[in-house]
This record gives structure tokens, sequence and C-alpha cells, in this order.
């Protein structure tokens, strides 16, 4: 019988930090695709010293057909879906094995655990936080979001054990980064499918976003990782907002200036 054959699908940019470490726990794989954005850490170099396959693509699509790109390059029965910042533990590798050799569902999820600056989150709506990763070749996609992509698959998702350890934040300079980088993508998708923004909303929005994540989701459990994490997710919505308030000025500019005045 033939052999059951697994890829995984990673997609970098600049993501040098974790990146060997990330490709060190899957090394079981039979095929690993990295879509690299146009890194200039030696990302794709630390990839195919760890025997991936390096596919530059520097035209950024978005999250979500960035990660299709790295899904349509591999031609192995399962497809395990990860980023540079995530690991995959012994006991999750274990479940993985186990699954493809004997699969009960075409979608597994798995139990992935986050870390905010050295401090592993169990609340703050950070955890539990069951994500399906790993699919049958052809099955699932994600969708065409430029940020905060999901998978999309038709068949309920099974449980793996093991968990999936999550990188996410290593400092507060990538704390910044990503706080820039999400509310900018997430003003521009809402601009794109005709939402708008105000002062007024980025308050709300944001003031809102504090509280479900402090109180509501229970992230004064986390301490002081709880408070700064409800703060970051209270500021990328009020930049969002307002991010998205200044597109739409924009857009409104445009509309209304005259034909040839440029």
């Amino acid at each position: 019988m033939k052999n059951t054959t697994l890829g995984v699908a990673i997609i970098t940019k600049n993501a040098a930090l974790r990146l060997a470490q990330c490709l060190d726990a899957v090394a079981f794989a039979d095929d690993i695709v990295v879509i690299d954005g146009g890194s200039t850490d030696g990302t794709a170099d630390i990839a195919r010293a760890h025997g991936a396959r390096v596919i530059e693509e520097t035209a950024w699509p978005g999250f979500g057909p960035q990660k299709n790109l790295a899904l349509d390059a591999l031609a192995t029965d399962w497809v395990l879906s990860i980023d540079a910042d995530e690991v995959v533990s012994p006991e999750l590798a274990a479940s993985i094995r186990a699954a493809i050799a004997a699969p009960q569902a075409d979608v597994y999820a798995v139990d992935r655990l986050s870390s905010f600056c050295g401090t592993w989150i169990r609340h703050s709506g950070w955890y539990p936080d069951w994500i399906p990763r790993l699919f049958k070749r052809g099955r699932a996609r994600f969708s065409d979001d430029l940020v905060h992509e999901r998978l999309v698959f038709d068949a309920s998702a099974q449980r793996l054990t093991g968990k999936l350890l999550h990188y996410s934040y290593e400092d507060f300079d990538a704390v910044l980064r990503k706080l820039d980088a999400y509310s900018g993508a997430g003003a521009r998708q809402r601009a794109a499918s005709g939402k708008s923004g105000s002062f007024g909303k980025a308050v709300v929005r944001g003031a809102w976003a504090f509280v479900r994540t402090y109180v509501l989701r229970a992230g004064f459990l986390d301490g002081r990782a709880g408070f700064q994490i409800a703060v970051f997710n209270a500021e990328t919505v009020y930049y969002r907002f307002l991010k998205l308030a200044l597109l739409n000025g924009k857009d409104e500019g445009s509309a209304r200036r005259p034909v040839g005045d440029q």
C-alpha cells in the first residue's frame, strides 16, 4: 500500500528568530514548503538549511491568499499549516502521525497555547484556542482575508492531543509592529467591504475591546500580561477605526475631485 504523505505549509517574512525551531519540530514531514515574502534577515537560508523548499512571493496579497499559495505548492496526501513562530510539541507530532496513519476525519484541530513577551497566556480570549490546521489536501482552503484569515471546510474537525506552542509576541517591539500591521490591514479590509470608521467608533470599539478582554474573558487572571494584552487589543481596534476613517476620507475626496484634477 502507498504510504500516506504529509506536507507542511508555512509563510514567512523576516521570521529568522523561531524558524529553525519551527522546522526542526516538523522534520518528520515528507515535504515542507515556505512561501517567503521578501525576508532580509536570512529566513530563506534557514529554511533551505532545514530541508524546506522556498518559494519567493514578494507581491503581498494578504495572509489568506499567501497561505493558499503554500497549499497549492504541496502534492502530499495531508497538509499541516503552521506559522513560522509556532512549534509543534513532541506529543502533538505523535498525534499528527497517528491521525494520518489511521484517519477518523478529514480535518483536525490543534490546541494552540500562545505566549506574550515570555508569558504563556491561559485566559484573555487566547486560550483555549482550538484551531483547524491539519487536513486532507483539497478538503480545506484559507479565506481570502488580508488578516485574521480562517480555514474554510465542510466537515467537522476532530481534536488532536498535544500543544502547538505559539511564540506570538517575543517583545514589545513585536507588539508595536503587529499593532500597526494588524490595525492597518483590518482597516483596509473593512474599507474594501464598504464599512466606515470615525473617531467616535474608534473610542467606543476600543474601550469595548479592553473590557471584553480584561473582564469578560478573564484577562485579569493572566496578571500583568493580561492587562497588557487588553490594552493591546484596545489600541489595535482604536487605530483600526481611525485608519478606516482616514481611508473613507480619501475615498470621498477622490469621489469629489473633478475629472482632470490631479
